[in-house]
């Protein structure tokens, strides 16, 4: 089959070894007796804001501020602070362009800041289990404030941990002026994670969380992130559980040549290549701003961020360590949506790839464009792709290569990871499959019906201020998934008494638990014949 193009929501992992900021597992308590609002970390005291059923700690800090000094360097340990820090707003995100609609653009370094919310406060009940999210963003958007943890604390008896991680070049940029040694790839935005980590390790339980109880969740590049954790040496120990949305661990990474090239094409389109000062000091003078914009989005020039494989924090491609069981050994969730790739699709509307001179804007797939995207991904194969998603059996175009792209760049690889995955360690797969899902409130024209797109079930987990809102249906729907992702974290096993019961994943059974309202509902769904997995592996074999 020929090469597909990666997708932007990113493949592949790594990780990082960070040495360990603190050590302990409660260095900090809550003001018991006193104030609610007010937590004492390791680092110091943060005020936060308190609510009838939850509270809230926003923006604080789990490493030092990054300055330009700072800049492509590993995350230092907070030193600590006097006095009561201000916890209840969020911190900036860290530096980006405007993505999506829920993406703010910024070009802030010092921001490795995290977020805490937990149900009301219990001084003297047991300790709740912790999920650490990392958002997504194909390693060049998003932020940890815009996933609100209200509804999954209170409603599954958890602490909710979000985190900001240096994205794009100064994240990931990898070379060898700016590394350390020349053996270390930039991977700084999973060493930020692990410093993350680290930080719940050593404060989750003067939020009430337990240290020894944390499972690690992910969508899209954050669940690309997960996949990294559960290969790094220095991850080991610091969750106990593993949740990837909407991403594999099936891909490899990029190597260090192929990342080293794609910088030196960055280097050259900020014109510090022919600086007599030399490459690596231009760099660190430049603002990040410009270093966001020579960046570009993925596709608009050869440099791609996202991690590296090879080199002391990622020893090991994550596809090799889970191929070979040689990966840190904790349950895993793992799942798709429906109709993932509709995401993408609508993204080419909206940044007007698809128009011709003349025509109104944002412009939807014709026929010529849908065979012309099948032929440049498929070569040789694209024959066979169009005979079998022909487009009499799509609405439009743009849902017949959705369907396409779906099927070979998240349905296959994702449950091929769930495969490899099972023969080791307890394993729980989904579909999300509301084909209604709320979309964005402030969104560009859709020509087409963008289903149960990527990204559609994080409004059903979480608070966002972004998406429609849901039908009664749709809010029973929340309920029982919020169900199903806290009682994974609670004992590594969604099921529950009131849900619908949801069998193990095994190679043999291969139970994928649809997740979706209307007569389909909750239950078993055929997710290898629904997206031509048989074709594709023929395709493959």
């Amino acid at each position: 089959m020929g090469d597909t193009k990666r997708c932007w929501a990113g493949v592949g992992a790594i990780v990082a070894g960070l040495a360990s900021v603190l050590s302990g597992a409660a260095a900090g308590t809550t003001d018991r007796g006193g104030d609610p609002a007010v937590v004492r970390t390791a680092q110091g005291a943060v005020r936060g804001t308190v609510a009838a059923d939850h509270r809230s700690f926003r923006g604080i800090p789990y490493a030092e501020p990054v300055d330009r000094t700072l800049r492509w360097r590993s995350p230092q340990p907070m030193e600590p602070w006097k006095g009561v820090r201000d916890a209840r707003k969020p911190a900036r995100g860290c530096a980006q362009p405007q993505g999506l609609p829920m993406d703010r653009p910024s070009d802030a370094e010092d921001c490795l800041y995290l977020n805490v919310t937990t149900p009301a406060q219990h001084p003297d009940g047991p300790l709740k289990p912790v999920v650490v999210w990392l958002h997504g963003g194909h390693f060049f958007l998003g932020q940890g404030d815009t996933w609100g943890g209200r509804t999954m604390a209170v409603q599954g008896d958890v602490v909710v941990v979000t985190v900001n991680y240096r994205l794009g070049p100064l994240g990931f940029l990898t070379h060898p002026g700016l590394e350390p040694s020349p053996a270390a790839p930039g991977n700084l935005g999973i060493e930020d994670q692990q410093a993350a980590l680290r930080w719940v390790r050593a404060n989750a339980a003067a939020f009430g969380g337990d240290p020894a109880n944390v499972t690690l969740a992910g969508q899209s590049a954050g669940a690309t992130g997960v996949c990294a954790h559960l290969a790094a040496p220095g991850s080991k120990g610091l969750f106990h559980r593993a949740v990837l949305q909407s991403n594999s661990c099936a891909t490899p990474l990029r190597t260090r040549e192929e990342a080293v090239a794609g910088a030196e094409a960055l280097v050259e389109r900020t014109g510090c290549d022919e600086d007599p000062a030399g490459v690596a000091a231009c760099l660190r003078e430049l603002p990040a701003r410009k270093l966001i914009e020579a960046a570009g989005f993925p596709g608009e020039s050869a440099w791609e961020p996202g991690p590296v494989a090879g080199g002391p924090v990622l020893p090991v491609d994550p596809a090799e360590a889970v191929a070979t069981g040689r990966f840190h050994r904790v349950p895993v969730l793992i799942g798709a949506t429906r109709d993932e790739y509709r995401a993408h699709v609508w993204g080419m509307e909206r940044t007007h790839m698809l128009c011709t001179p003349g025509r109104k804007r944002p412009c939807a797939l014709t026929a010529d464009q849908y065979r012309e995207q099948i032929r440049a991904a498929f070569g040789a194969d694209a024959g066979k792709v169009l005979a079998r998603y022909p487009l009499d059996d799509h609405d439009t175009p743009s849902e017949a290569l959705s369907a396409a792209m779906t099927d070979v760049q998240y349905a296959l690889p994702i449950l091929d990871t769930a495969r490899a995955l099972s023969r080791y360690v307890p394993t729980y797969m989904y579909e999300f499959a509301d084909r209604d899902a709320p979309f964005f409130t402030e969104a560009a024209r859709v020509t087409f019906a963008t289903g149960a797109y990527h990204t559609a079930e994080l409004p059903y987990l979480f608070d966002v201020g972004y998406a429609q809102p849901p039908t009664a249906a749709q809010e029973d729907l929340s309920d029982t998934m919020v169900g199903y992702w806290t009682s994974f974290a609670h004992d590594g096993d969604p099921n529950r008494r009131g849900l619908p019961s949801w069998p193990r994943f095994d190679t043999r059974a291969g139970h994928v638990q649809r997740l979706a309202t209307g007569p389909e509902g909750v239950g078993r769904a055929d997710f290898a014949r629904a997206h031509h997995l048989g074709f594709w592996r023929s395709l493959t074999s």
